[in-house]
């Protein structure tokens, strides 16, 4: 008999050594989300998805300047940025096509040797740091700014958006956001990924797939959502009757709840903390403040907390970043992820092709043109 599942909700589709979500509590690689987020560089994450283990000294050094080494794009890479109409371009769908154009300036894109695919997954993961702050600057007059070999990934990314070496508590606060957006188990452009590169498609199309996939408002857009309704609201004496209003009419208020999580997503309260911080220094509290008046009234009256996007949003607002650009930046997270998951179909494929339980009309007969009514 034939059980369907929407949305494939609760369905086990794969194994993985990656990361898992189990009694409400995140782990890559056996490591706990909470120890990751207070301790390691985002490089030390990366290296630990790709190989299952965290990095010595050694190999974080060379695993930092492989990354640092390989981040500069081709030229053309820029020339094709501008020549859109940014007023009518979205990043996301930038981003999508800047990947995929990448794939055409890798000699390698179609060699499908293991050796040869991890090279990529450097090339890639360093790249699209560098697209997304292209994109920004591009759109705002100014031309694209190299990144330094000598500076870590979470710095260059900041270094490259600004043109200006950042200080100290916006490297922490990328490079923790980072961190905590870097793998989900088998989230939506995750899977994505995985079907794409099940069919030995190559790994650019793989990436590809994942951010079209990620670019869904129930999905990566969500943070960027959450800084469109913080700004609408304006001030945090007008938070609570916007929301109020918002549960009356049964809209959906983003950042709150999550499918896998019963008690809280594990990772909001990191960037929640950071957002605290960030916007003291900033002298922007009004955001950090609405955000705590929403959470806790939205946990309150409909039992949900707050998710990973919801106070990512104050964080990189905070730091300049315009909302447009929050699921951009969570795609060059993610990427470490899909690049984890897409090496390890590799190695144990099978192609991905579920069945779908028909529900249209049965034993029709076909009747010529002519007879049609």
């Amino acid at each position: 008999m034939t059980t369907t599942t929407k949305g494939l909700e609760g369905v086990v589709a794969s194994r993985s050594q990656i990361s898992s979500i189990i009694d409400d509590q995140l782990t890559y690689v056996g490591y706990s989300i909470d120890e990751l987020a207070e301790n390691a560089s985002f490089e030390e994450v990366v290296f630990l998805l790709w190989n299952k283990r965290l990095p010595n000294q050694s190999e974080l050094d060379a695993f930092k300047k492989d990354l640092a080494d390989n981040m500069e794009v081709p030229e053309a890479i820029y020339d094709h940025l501008k020549s859109y109409d940014l007023t009518k371009v979205h990043p996301m769908a930038a981003l999508r096509t800047a990947v995929s154009l990448l794939g055409l300036y890798d000699e390698e894109a179609d060699v499908m040797e293991t050796d040869a695919n991890e090279k990529k997954a450097i090339r890639i993961q360093a790249r699209i740091a560098n697209v997304v702050a292209a994109f920004a600057r591009i759109r705002n007059g100014e031309e694209p700014v190299k990144p330094k070999k000598e500076l870590g990934y979470a710095e260059n990314f900041l270094y490259m958006l600004n043109g200006k070496e950042a200080n100290e508590i916006e490297i922490e606060a990328i490079n923790k956001a980072l961190v905590l957006h870097a793998d989900h188990e088998l989230n939506a452009s995750t899977f994505t990924a995985r079907v794409c590169v099940a069919t030995l498609s190559d790994i650019y199309s793989g990436i590809t797939s994942a951010i079209g996939a990620l670019k869904g408002p129930l999905h990566g857009g969500a943070n960027e959502n959450v800084m469109k309704m913080l700004l609408e609201i304006g001030e945090e004496e007008n938070a609570i009757p916007y929301i109020k209003k918002k549960l009356d009419n049964k809209e959906k208020v983003m950042g709150m709840g999550h499918r896998v999580y019963q008690n809280g997503d594990p990772r909001a309260k990191h960037l929640k903390e950071m957002s605290k911080q960030l916007t003291k220094l900033t002298g922007q509290e009004k955001w950090y403040n609405m955000s705590v008046k929403i959470e806790d009234y939205i946990k309150a009256n409909k039992g949900l907390p707050a998710n990973v996007d919801f106070y990512s949003a104050s964080v990189y607002h905070s730091l300049g970043i315009d909302y447009d650009l929050f699921t951009p930046i969570f795609a060059v997270s993610r990427t470490s992820g899909w690049l984890a998951h897409i090496l390890e179909q590799y190695a144990d494929n099978r192609l991905i092709r579920p069945r779908a339980e028909y529900i249209g009309p049965k034993n029709q007969k076909y009747v010529p043109v002519s007879q049609r009514g």
